[in-house]
């Protein structure tokens, strides 16, 4: 029972850093096309979908591939739990992403929490550009600690 759980959160972990990765690398690089409209919604997107919104297959497959390998052959049993650990950070990553930070649905009102307001700064300043280059904050659970600080009013900085 210890195994399977820890195959799940270990998955879980390794899909923030390979969302980072991804994010920073193919997304703000070779595939800025679909990722564009996310960044500039109001220059590239149409409707409701945005062509970011693929990448939500991207990650589906290799989870999908998981759980089907897990689950039909014994011998490779572990593999469900790795499909699993996709999936809840897929979840967490939907509802984060899409429902927190952006609104895509209004299920959650702002909370006011030292990790959420990190969250939401360090998802801001990544944002503050609209173009592949000299992005910042690719990750997404993963917060640097300079987004948890809070910024001095400017009357008390020294110049």
């Amino acid at each position: 029972m210890f195994l399977p759980v820890l195959i799940v959160i270990a998955s879980f972990v390794a899909m923030e850093l390979i969302a980072w990765f991804t994010h920073k690398y193919v997304m703000h690089g070779i595939l800025w096309s679909w990722h564009a409209d996310h960044h500039d919604p109001a220059k590239h997107k149409k409707g409701f979908w945005e062509k970011n919104d693929r990448f939500f297959l991207v990650f589906a497959i290799p989870s999908a591939f998981f759980y089907l390998a897990g689950s039909l052959y014994p011998e490779w049993r572990l593999l469900l739990f790795v499909g699993i650990g996709i999936s809840i950070y897929g979840l967490c990553y939907f509802l984060v992403h899409d429902v927190y930070i952006h609104r895509r649905f209004h299920w959650f009102r702002q909370l006011s929490g030292r990790y959420s307001k990190a969250i939401l700064k360090a998802h801001g300043a990544h944002h503050a550009k609209k173009t592949k280059e000299d992005g910042e904050s690719f990750g997404m659970l993963i917060v640097h600690p300079k987004y948890f600080r809070k910024k001095k009013p400017a009357e008390t900085l020294k110049v």
